[in-house]
């Protein structure tokens, strides 16, 4: 089995590529939106992670936790967002914390809160897209 083959069957990994191309998106989204098409950069950041944010639910269903079933799709979008909007009101507090208390350079800090929210929020995705085992009788 080659290494590729073998990371891939890894859902920590896999959770990892989802979420940094989620990220991809989204601060790629924010510049082209906020310095090439100059819109407001708070109308910027919303669109770009409202994008993002289905890029990563797209992502985390189908590839990262394998749950190919439609069934409750709009609830587990729901709880997603939910817990999406929770990671980035922790997110950003924890950068308030980092750079402001704690005087840590910002890029530091973005990586070091992304880090422990993406830890938190691993245990939650797993939990919205755990699949249904069938019960056989």
């Amino acid at each position: 089995m080659d290494i590729i083959t073998k990371l891939n069957q890894n859902v920590v990994f896999r959770y990892i590529v989802s979420g940094g191309t989620s990220a991809v998106v989204d601060l790629a989204l924010l510049y082209v939106f906020n310095s090439i098409l100059h819109m407001h950069y708070l109308l910027a950041a919303t669109l770009a992670f409202a994008i993002a944010f289905f890029v990563s639910f797209i992502l985390q269903k189908f590839w990262t936790f394998k749950n190919r079933s439609l069934d409750g799709l709009h609830k587990q979008m729901a709880i997603y967002l939910g817990s999406s909007l929770f990671g980035l009101s922790l997110n950003t507090l924890l950068m308030y914390l980092f750079v402001d208390y704690f005087h840590v350079h910002v890029i530091l800090s973005q990586i070091f809160a992304g880090a422990l929210v993406a830890c938190g929020t691993f245990f939650i995705s797993r939990r919205v897209f755990r699949r249904k085992e069938t019960v056989t009788v």
